[in-house]
């Protein structure tokens, strides 16, 4: 075990971490709100290669997952507002085929930004809570904008295409949001896990659409422990991809993180003393702790808010 100490850090990163952690600023519009990773700076990057029939396109909001089926092209998310254009380009670098159809991850507008762009024929799909999340979204509301919004839902599970182009959707509880879907390319092995697993450091937890720091881990283990024939994951907003065992120990990462909080608010410490005195193992020595949206307390503070509410 380690002794982490973000001290030095939260000075240097002060200015954006006071801006992050205005409680108003996490619970944004009910869908506003953009994951962690922000607005993933930049415009969008040029595409790459995960798989054979599957590409990653970074910058300007989340990763965008392309799936290039038999008939068609599947996005999975579709960044920051006006980037549809800059989408369609790199897409066009690897197949002139049609989208027909577009996934989002989760409600937030760094991450279906875009879908307006493309025509009413793309089929949009979404886990249910994301339908209901998105549909309270200021872009949703003008009428002009509400092909963008989902045409088709699932509860738990859910298979989009068929045979050698399927592509399962998996729904296992509230983490980043109450809506996170994990998105496999079946037969390429390749998973788009959209904000639920970011990047390696802590997440968003959007209390406001439905986010929880409690079930975070036990979400995040339910998925790894679940899918199956998965060896490359695109993350949320991360610059690489990375690997199955990742995702499993993110979800020891958040499940750690929550212990700690139980036990910190127990033997009342505040958020930012919980922060100084975290213990977790060598593995971890390579995530990014300090600052980010929570401020100097990191989630503690929300995982706090949380817990006392379940008191």
């Amino acid at each position: 075990m380690r002794r982490i100490h973000v001290l030095g850090v939260i000075v240097v990163a002060g200015a954006v971490a006071i801006a992050a952690a205005d409680p108003a600023a996490q619970q944004r519009g009910r869908g506003e709100g953009r994951g962690r990773g922000g607005a993933g700076g930049g415009g969008v990057g040029a595409i790459q290669k995960v798989a054979t029939d599957v590409y990653m396109m970074p910058g300007a909001g989340g990763n965008t997952g392309v799936y290039v089926s038999a008939n068609g092209v599947v996005l999975v998310d579709t960044k920051n507002p006006n980037n549809g254009q800059a989408i369609l380009d790199q897409v066009r670098t690897v197949t002139d085929r049609p989208i027909t159809h577009i996934i989002n991850t989760h409600t937030h507008g760094d991450h279906n930004g875009s879908n307006v762009f493309f025509p009413a024929s793309v089929e949009v799909v979404t886990h249910e809570n994301t339908a209901a999340n998105m549909k309270r979204m200021e872009a949703f509301q003008d009428t002009a904008n509400a092909h963008g919004l989902p045409d088709r839902t699932y509860r738990d599970r859910l298979t989009v295409l068929s045979g050698a182009d399927a592509i399962d959707l998996y729904y296992f509880g509230a983490a980043h949001t109450d809506g996170d879907t994990f998105v496999v390319f079946r037969n390429a092995r390749v998973m788009h896990s959209g904000d639920a697993f970011p990047n390696q450091g802590p997440p968003f937890i959007d209390r406001g659409n439905g986010g929880s720091g409690v079930a975070y881990g036990d979400t995040l283990t339910k998925a790894a422990s679940t899918i199956r024939n998965v060896d490359t994951i695109i993350t949320g907003h991360a610059p690489t991809t990375m690997t199955f065992q990742d995702l499993a120990d993110y979800a020891e990462f958040n499940t750690l993180f929550l212990a700690h909080a139980r036990e910190s608010l127990k033997m009342g410490k505040t958020p930012e003393q919980a922060m100084m005195d975290l213990d977790l193992p060598d593995k971890f020595s390579g995530y990014n702790l300090g600052g980010g949206r929570g401020g100097p307390g990191g989630n503690f503070g929300v995982i706090f808010e949380e817990l006392k509410e379940q008191q």
